[in-house]
């Protein structure tokens, strides 16, 4: 292994090289990498010429945050919950292995005693932040970690994380930064109403020292550079405040390290989440695999920092720990840090404790002498503080607001520090609020403005989005013989390859022509010549959400003028309004409001019931569901079967969009990912509880997306069988923000539409027995074309419809039975009532629908009292 700090030599930058690099950094122009790589080799008259430019970039972004001449830190307790890890990094002292545990006389992981006990003597002292460090899964590797966990009753270690997170609060008042290592999507879901901030070190991108036999990462899982980058990805995108940083001197090349700098700034920049980075020097340490390693010496250090400034820019937050600094305090400072870190007065530094914290009297007065006032902080930084949500859960505003100074967003010196209650922000469902005849008025008076008043902050950065998204905003066509395609889907669609499936999504004129005839074939082999319907009410019991889908024109901040939330008795008597008028089914989705208690779902779907015994509830996508169940801390499948004694009979496979993440990301700042999604459906098929599918298209997506879209549904089919049917979803570009921002192309063509519909019967035979074409999005005489493309059913009557109204669609709210037959009649074919999982419908609803058709505008509106 060779130290970062590589020697003198070919390697050395020039002195024009260096000399240019500078009067770019002096200049304020944007770096590349491989100035970047210049820079981390200046020293000498190059560095002070480096550091001076970056602290005064530093001192342009205080200002800009009316924090100028200040310097924070967090006073902290360090909580060492495991030194279990699954992990072997060569240069560690942190983790352990059971049997030393047990010889120094410690359990696997500290006890809930051990914590609260560290954590009330902080709270004693001042401290606000319980920062929580552990080993990456150690349940994976030793069992003693998982006979643990199942002997004190938590089903993993993040299980373990939450719940001792809630008792911190509640006893200590004390603020959980947690550092559990790589965590999933769903993880960042469970943790994030316990704690403010979380983190993790990215350390390096070079995946050389991850990979090679005798580097520091090799034989760690949890060090694949791309897996971390990826948990970074996860907690932007979960609106989660998120310390990370590099470790240096561990052999990466300074163009490694550069790259690393920049993968740091690309994730800061499209998520906004990136809260600090820390710059951390490698110490060796005796008794591990790096123990000859030269530590990486301070202008490695100083130097690396203000490279860091000028990448991350004056909204950056850079730190330092002062306990690895040799007593440098002026020239991190004067190199463009702007924070050091946790400082505890009552515990080490379990990862270094051989260096001891500073003394806070000492910090402040080294600070001083560099020009700068030391204030503290909370573990989340001011800027989150201000903002609010999405990025602090409701559940943590009483614990933040007894800490915080509301008008800065730092500590407030004179705070107390004690417990205070965590719970749901409200004990039931919550009353209803806002525009809540939006159902109604959407039709008539519209939206109240084209886009939400955070349109430039909660979707992300755009301008990085539109990079990501260039390579989908015109499909590509390809070349393939779609004589010899069509020959095998009209023989046997099961065995069409994916070049053909491709040649045959990219069809047009007499070929898509021939293609919507074979499907149509298929679909009258299968479904003979009846289309169904259901008359149906869709009840969306809230718009308020911050996951910042950016197709989503639907979704609301609480205080947008359009937002809106139904009380429960509200949605009961739309149910009861819809029974009254012939149907047998209400489809009930809503935004993720981040006031919603978890149970919320199980509460409208038991208030449907009561009222309505025998009403369908078709309710709650698959995001929903996994909202549910962390927020109540239950698994998908305890939530899910708790839904269904509340009432469910089925969900909506909508949050589908496309199920490839490369387009996912695009589409959803927050979103769960794919196999987030499939895990969800997967497990409400095997509890009996049946679910539709669907695909937004037209957006940032190509053909390629939509056929491995077909082939993942059609494989959940095979395993599962627990599909009714398949829903087309052309995308509604009005209203959309990717749409207003310039990077998604304005929804599928009719040719898009034709083919989609098309293939979607040919490649999901015989799996899927029901293709679904949506007459809200396409209109009467569209949806009647996909009716001649393979399509056998036109979903429901609808009542009421806000999400495509509210993206821009034209096409009303609402269609009657009458209205539904003439779809069919235009396309030369019966129309035929049908119920949820595609069964007949009692005579007696027939009668009522039949009754009361074309006269539900004028019944549905619910009178507030």
């Amino acid at each position: 292994m060779t130290n970062s700090a590589q020697p003198p030599g070919p390697g050395r930058p020039t002195a024009n090289a260096m000399r240019r690099a500078l009067k770019r950094a002096r200049d304020g122009v944007a770096l590349d990498v491989t100035e970047a790589a210049v820079l981390l080799q200046a020293r000498g008259a190059d560095l002070d010429d480096l550091t001076a430019s970056a602290a005064r970039v530093r001192d342009a972004g205080l200002d800009a945050a009316g924090r100028t001449g200040v310097i924070t830190y967090s006073k902290s307790v360090f909580i060492p919950l495991t030194r279990l890890c699954r992990d072997k990094c060569h240069y560690c002292t942190f983790a352990t292995v059971p049997g030393k545990l047990r010889r120094d006389g410690h359990g696997m992981f500290m006890s809930p005693d051990e914590v609260l006990d560290i954590a009330r003597r902080g709270a004693e002292l001042g401290c606000k932040e319980a920062l929580i460090t552990l080993g990456d899964k150690p349940e994976d590797r030793w069992p003693e970690a998982r006979e643990w966990l199942e002997a004190e009753g938590y089903d993993d270690t993040i299980a373990y994380v939450r719940a001792i997170s809630i008792r911190i609060l509640e006893e200590t008042g004390l603020l959980p930064h947690l550092n559990p290592g790589v965590m999933t999507w769903t993880d960042f879901q469970r943790l994030k109403p316990v704690a403010p901030s979380m983190g993790m070190m990215l350390e390096t991108t070079s995946e050389r020292l991850w990979s090679e036999p005798g580097q520091p990462h090799y034989g760690s899982p949890d060090k694949e550079p791309a897996v971390r980058l990826r948990v970074l990805e996860d907690a932007g995108r979960s609106s989660v405040p998120f310390t990370s940083g590099l470790l240096i001197g561990i052999g990466e090349t300074y163009e490694e390290r550069a790259d690393s700098l920049f993968a740091l700034r690309r994730v800061a920049r499209s998520y906004h989440g990136v809260q600090e980075l820390i710059i951390q020097n490698f110490r060796a340490k005796p008794d591990t695999a790096m123990r000859g390693m030269p530590d990486a010496e301070i202008d490695d250090l100083v130097a690396t920092i203000a490279v860091a400034r000028h990448i991350m820019g004056p909204a950056g937050n850079i730190q330092a720990p002062p306990n690895l600094i040799a007593g440098e305090y002026e020239r991190l400072i004067g190199a463009g840090i702007d924070d050091w870190g946790g400082v505890s007065p009552v515990t080490i530094d379990h990862v270094n404790p051989e260096k001891p914290w500073p003394k806070l009297d000492e910090l402040a007065e080294r600070s001083a002498a560099a020009g700068f006032r030391l204030a503290e902080r909370l573990c989340v930084y001011p800027e989150f503080v201000q903002r609010g949500e999405p990025w602090l859960d409701p559940r943590l505003l009483p614990h933040l607001r007894a800490l915080a100074d509301p008008e800065t967003g730092l500590a407030r010196p004179d705070a107390v520090v004690e417990g205070h209650p965590w719970q749901e922000p409200d004990e039931g469902y919550v009353a209803s609020s806002g525009r809540t005849d939006l159902h109604r008025t959407i039709d008539t008076d519209g939206r109240t403005s084209d886009r939400r008043d955070d349109f430039d902050e909660v979707y992300g950065d755009w301008e990085a989005l539109r990079e990501q998204a260039a390579p989908g905003m015109v499909p590509s066509r390809i070349d393939g013989d779609v004589r010899a395609a069509l020959k095998q889907a009209a023989d046997d669609p099961t065995k069409l390859t994916d070049d053909e499936a491709l040649a045959l999504l990219h069809a047009d004129g007499p070929a898509l022509d021939a293609l919507c005839s074979v499907a149509d074939d298929i679909r009258k082999t299968v479904n003979g010549d009846d289309v169904t319907y259901i008359v149906t009410r869709n009840i969306n019991f809230t718009n308020v959400c911050y996951t910042g889908c950016r197709f989503c024109a639907f979704a609301q901040r609480r205080t947008d003028a359009d937002a809106y939330t139904l009380s429960l008795d509200q949605v009961a008597d739309r149910a009861a309004q819809a029974w009254d008028v012939g149907a047998v089914e209400v489809c009930m989705q809503g935004g993720i409001h981040p006031d919603l208690p978890g149970t919320a779902y199980f509460d409208i779907a038991r208030a449907v019931k009561e009222r309505v015994p025998d009403m369908h509830v078709h309710a709650f996508s698959p995001m929903e569901v996994v909202n549910g169940a962390t927020r109540t801390g239950l698994s998908i499948r305890e939530w899910l079967t708790a839904a269904k004694e509340a009432g469910l009979g089925s969900i909506p496979g909508t949050a589908a969009e496309i199920l490839d993440d490369e387009v996912r990301w695009i589409l959803t700042k927050g979103k769960l990912p794919t196999a987030t999604w499939i895990e969800v459906i997967k497990t409400a098929h095997e509890l009996g509880i049946r679910s539709s599918s669907t695909m937004m298209y037209g957006h940032v997506d190509q053909p390629r997306h939509w056929l491995g879209h077909f082939r993942t549904l059609a494989a959940i089919q095979q395993e599962t069988g627990g599909f009714t049917e398949f829903v087309t979803l052309p995308f509604i570009h009005t209203n959309a923000p990717v749409y207003l921002a310039g990077i998604a192309r304005p929804g599928p063509t009719t040719r898009d539409n034709r083919a989609v519909t098309a293939m979607a019967r040919v490649l999901l035979h015989p799996h899927i027995p029901n293709i679904q074409t949506s007459w809200v999005k396409l209109g009467q005489e569209g949806a009647a074309e996909m009716l001649r493309s393979g399509a056998n059913d036109l979903g429901g009557t609808l009542m009421e419809e806000t999400i495509s109204r509210m993206a821009g669609s034209s096409y009303g709210s609402y269609r009657s039975v009458e209205d539904l037959v003439a779809i069919a009649q235009a396309a030369g074919r019966p129309a035929k009532p049908r119920t949820t999982l595609y069964g007949e419908v009692p005579e007696e609803r027939q009668q009522a629908a039949l009754a009361s058709d074309g006269h539900l505008p004028e019944l549905l509106p619910v009178v507030e009292g």
